[in-house]
């Protein structure tokens, strides 16, 4: 980056609309942290949520995802089931510049409990909420906070803009909004 990463994103938040609603440094009081960090953005979860769940005996299928193979779930905190996953959805709405591109990790204090989120990368020019897939890998049922950190976005900027943006390619998850199933 070229300027100090922390710096980049408080301008291009604040002047550009990047991140919005947009939290100028770390909120750590009583809440697992969010916010601006040194070379990223912890997100927060919002409360609504798609539980997975095998009541109806479906199939996973990434080319044609049954929607009811989820319980939908909206609250301050969501409980996971044992070895199971939920779909969530960032409080922060992201405007991705052409000139940089982000990746996503887990916050370690839900990775040291077994939980594990994943996040594929923002690509230069998408835009959307963020759909999160929030992993309980232990046996035991697992507590989600709504409205508390729950990844970390770390940016890397470019000198020059792509050539072919996500926008530009008319991407499918261009401009979502709440929680979104996979789409082919």
């Amino acid at each position: 980056m070229s300027i100090k990463a922390d710096r980049w994103i408080k301008k291009m938040s604040l002047e550009q609309g990047m991140i919005a609603p947009f939290e100028e440094k770390q909120v750590r009081q009583g809440v697992i942290s969010f916010g601006l960090s040194s070379y990223g953005y912890d997100v927060r979860i919002a409360d609504e949520f798609k539980i997975f769940t095998n009541v109806f005996g479906a199939m996973v299928d990434p080319k044609n995802f049954d929607p009811k193979s989820f319980v939908d779930f909206k609250g301050e905190v969501c409980i996971i089931p044992p070895n199971s996953f939920a779909l969530g959805r960032t409080v922060e709405y992201f405007r991705i510049p052409r000139n940089a591109m982000t990746i996503c990790v887990g916050k370690s204090t839900y990775a040291r409990c077994g939980i594990i989120t994943n996040v594929t990368p923002l690509e230069p020019g998408w835009e959307g909420h963020v759909t999160l897939e929030i992993s309980n890998t232990t046996p035991l049922p697992a507590k989600i906070y709504a409205n508390e950190g729950i990844a970390q976005i770390l940016f890397f900027e470019s000198d020059e803009e792509c050539m072919v943006s996500y926008a530009d390619k008319k991407g499918k998850y261009q401009a979502q909004q709440g929680v979104t199933l996979p789409k082919v």
